[in-house]
């Protein structure tokens, strides 16, 4: 899987190899409500082909329209550079578009020629997000050149010397213990939300009857998998086997990676008697105090569906606090 940043960086990429020019859109400012964020993008060919999401598709319809009827392309001709579009900026125009009340959003587009220079720095821009490496994309407003650098902000876009900074994440990854009904749960809720998904359980049959589409299964030792594949910010280890064999064998390695969440599943009373074996793995006490355990948020929850739905609130809440630059 790929995040939508990815697919569309991945996208702007293939066309440029295939020499094909491409329009990105990207927003820059939103006012009042907005169907999508700061640094949301959509890409486009010149024939129509698109990808990505700036609105609710309203203001995608007029993009369109105005490829069909050569707008963009004489806007562009003028100076040859990213220009700026503001919709909805008057009570007509937000109804004509669709847009909710008071809604406004600010799109710079830029066309973006299959040269061999864009094509080297989407190449990077592509192979950095599938390394799980966050990299920013570097635009100068002035000539519409583009360039890729490792410097990432808090904020999304970023302008500043006249020179556009927006900061791309990778997909992030969930690798969850245990082949039960709760994590089939959470790897539903996890999918919808994005994430790249393996469930990993190395005791003998349990992944005979364990399957979601779009996860990846494996029976090796869970703490392999952590070692060398979720030991970084973009990673999260979530244990649900309730069984210490498997659960506390990934917990020894996800509590010394970076990894924005490691969970695991467990009563108030369990998750005490695992806080006492940890140190005996060899974890120090500022390690084990990354742990979230009991797991989830306390909404009460007992049927598998409501403790998925409380885990993945959690580790929600958590991606959102974390700062990863």
């Amino acid at each position: 899987m790929q995040s939508s940043q990815q697919q569309i960086i991945s996208f702007v990429n293939d066309r440029l190899r295939n020499q094909t020019a491409v329009w990105l859109c990207t927003i820059l400012k939103t006012w009042g409500s907005s169907p999508r964020p700061v640094g949301a993008m959509m890409a486009c060919t010149m024939e129509g082909e698109l990808i990505g999401s700036i609105s609710g598709g309203c203001i995608e319809e007029d993009f369109l329209e105005q490829l069909r009827d050569g707008s963009l392309k004489r806007k562009y001709a003028d100076d040859k550079k990213p220009f700026l579009v503001k919709y909805g900026e008057t009570e007509a125009e937000q109804a004509r578009l669709k847009l909710p009340c008071g809604g406004q959003l600010h799109v710079l587009l830029e066309y973006i020629e299959a040269t061999a220079l864009n094509e080297r720095i989407f190449s990077r821009l592509s192979t950095d997000l599938a390394n799980h490496t966050k990299v920013a994309r570097i635009l100068c407003l002035d000539t519409g050149e583009i360039s890729a650098d490792d410097y990432s902000s808090e904020d999304a876009v970023v302008i500043k010397n006249n020179k556009l900074i927006h900061s791309l994440s990778p997909m992030y990854r969930l690798l969850l213990l245990g082949a039960g009904d709760v994590a089939k749960y959470v790897a539903e809720m996890a999918l919808a939300l994005e994430y790249d998904v393996i469930l990993c359980d190395p005791r003998p049959k349990y992944l005979d009857n364990w399957h979601v589409n779009g996860v990846e299964i494996t029976s090796r030792l869970p703490d392999d998998v952590v070692r060398e594949g979720f030991n970084n910010p973009y990673s999260g280890i979530i244990a649900l086997a309730h069984d210490p064999r498997v659960d506390d064998m990934a917990l020894m390695e996800a509590l010394k990676t970076d990894a924005f969440y490691v969970g695991a599943m467990g009563s108030e009373r369990t998750s005490a008697a695992r806080r006492t074996r940890l140190p005996e793995l060899g974890l120090t006490n500022e390690q084990i105090e990354l742990l979230h355990a009991p797991i989830g948020l306390q909404i009460k929850s007992k049927t598998p569906a409501e403790i998925a739905i409380s885990i993945m609130a959690e580790v929600t809440s958590v991606r959102n606090s974390v700062n990863l630059n």
